[in-house]
């Protein structure tokens, strides 16, 4: 028994060494410290588990090496054509030229269309329209891809293109798609697609790999078709279709055509080169774009902005800080978690009391009681500063959307919370477009329409109960 509780104390004392010395975030290293000194047995399989700061010890330092050597001719080929399509647009830019020349996005480009696709209903039938159209190939890359009944509409596509001799590439996460069966991915890979999984979780319980999670949503069809956003592969996010869950699900996509869909292909084979273990390098057929192609399309702005594990940076967080700062007049916010970095919340406080209009909508029906505690224990700072904050009704809100001054959209994957922003894998388009910013405010107040705004007075007047109870789990927003 003492020999026990010498090797306990021993494993205590060098798991805390190595959470002060990785850990850059003290807030996190704390509440760490924390679970390890109070329950030592939990506290230090739970920190080896998903704690481990991988981007500190470089995890994907092969990933990197293979992106940098695979991809040169790509940055060269879009820095030529965007110079040369957008000598007559930067000008547009304005107010927001310090975000479009930040280096931790892709290179500004033109010629561009979007299309926004508001929930399920929307995309899956654009979706499955244009890969019925495919000529070339098919790239997938989702999070959740759930083998219901768009899930197999799909499958039976992608494998009759694959068997028409189309190239058929899908990569799907592990651990967001754990309710593949076996007999799905074999089905897929006896008719020629080739699917596999992002960092294949072998060992559950004491598995790093199930912390650093691909949770992207990447289509690229013929090299020539795009699209991206928030919708996964599900039949809950179709709402003409979603009898099984019965809980309507608001969320948002983009369909792009034109250069940017080139953005979209490098991401996805840098992540397929890393979990095929193949080496897929740069050329015309999978990069098709060229000054012919791409001068019959509209002059649409946009920048690709990529995080993760294998990024030195969390690149998302930082454009959308840059962004809120460069607000002057309006700023709309849609996110399904809230448990912001402390950059982020002061951000939104210094565009407050900066003159700007903040509102902000989250979820009032939510996926997680635990999560729902966490964000709540934000919300008394920001209606303190008279932020706006609405809580959606109709159903569960999952976009994760940002609309800046009327002029500047975002879209994509990234969740307002330390998660996305540091550990998982994201993907968000930055859209310098009046006419989309537009489509995305009208989608905005809309959704309020279907929202509850939070009353500062009655906020403040809730139980002390309820009060602490949401400070005791803020205490775990480092570790969620």
């Amino acid at each position: 028994m003492v020999l026990l509780l010498i090797i306990l104390y021993t494993l205590v004392l060098i798991t805390s060494g190595i959470i002060i010395i990785y850990t850059n975030s003290s807030s996190k290293a704390l509440a760490y410290l924390l679970l390890v000194v109070l329950i030592p047995g939990i506290g230090i399989i739970l920190y080896f588990t998903v704690g481990v700061n991988y981007r500190k010890r470089k995890l994907y330092n092969k990933k990197l090496v293979i992106d940098k050597q695979k991809y040169p001719q790509f940055e060269e080929r879009f820095l030529s054509l965007s110079n040369h399509f957008l000598h007559d647009n930067q000008q547009r830019l304005d107010q927001f030229y310090p975000l479009a020349n930040n280096s931790s996005l892709t290179r500004l480009s033109s010629c561009n269309q979007v299309d926004l696709l508001i929930n399920g209903e929307e995309k899956y039938p654009r979706l499955l329209h244009d890969l019925r159209q495919a000529n070339h190939f098919i790239h997938l890359e989702y999070y959740i891809f759930e083998s219901d009944e768009i899930g197999n509409q799909i499958a039976d596509i992608l494998i009759a293109k694959a068997q028409a001799g189309i190239k058929v590439r899908m990569i799907y996460d592990d651990f967001g798609s754990s309710g593949l069966s076996n007999a799905f991915i074999r089905r897929l890979k006896e008719n020629k697609v080739e699917a596999v999984p992002f960092f294949k979780i072998r060992w559950l319980l004491f598995a790093n790999r199930i912390n650093y999670r691909n949770h992207r949503k990447i289509v690229v069809i013929d090299g020539k078709i795009g699209f991206v956003g928030g919708i996964n592969i599900s039949d809950k996010y179709d709402n003409n279709h979603n009898e099984k869950n019965k809980l309507y699900w608001r969320d948002t996509s983009i369909r792009l055509e034109g250069m940017a869909v080139a953005s979209l292909q490098y991401a996805f084979l840098v992540d397929w080169n890393f979990c095929s273990k193949q080496n897929i390098s740069f050329s015309t057929d999978l990069f098709p774009f060229n000054e012919k192609t791409l001068s019959s399309l509209p002059s649409q702005l946009i920048q690709t902005a990529l995080s993760g594990p294998d990024s030195d940076y969390p690149n998302i967080l930082y454009a959308m800080v840059q962004a809120i700062h460069l607000c002057k007049k309006e700023l709309l916010i849609t996110t399904p978690y809230f448990i912001p970095t402390t950059t982020l919340i002061d951000a939104l406080k210094i565009a407050k009391l900066s003159g700007v209009d903040v509102k902000l909508l989250v979820p009032g029906i939510s996926d997680s009681k635990l999560v729902n505690a966490i964000s709540n224990s934000y919300y008394d700072e920001l209606l303190e500063l008279d932020i706006e904050i609405y809580k959606y009704q109709k159903g569960f809100v999952h976009a994760k959307t940002m609309v800046c001054d009327g002029q500047v959209s975002f879209v994509g994957t990234t969740n307002l919370d330390q998660r996305s922003f540091e550990l998982n894998f994201e993907i968000h388009q930055v859209i310098y477009d009046d006419k989309i910013a537009e489509q995305m405010r009208s989608a905005f107040f809309n959704d309020l329409k279907s929202s509850q705004q939070i009353d500062k007075n009655k906020w403040n007047d809730r139980s002390y109960l309820t009060f602490f109870t949401e400070r005791v789990a803020r205490l775990m927003s480092p570790l969620i």
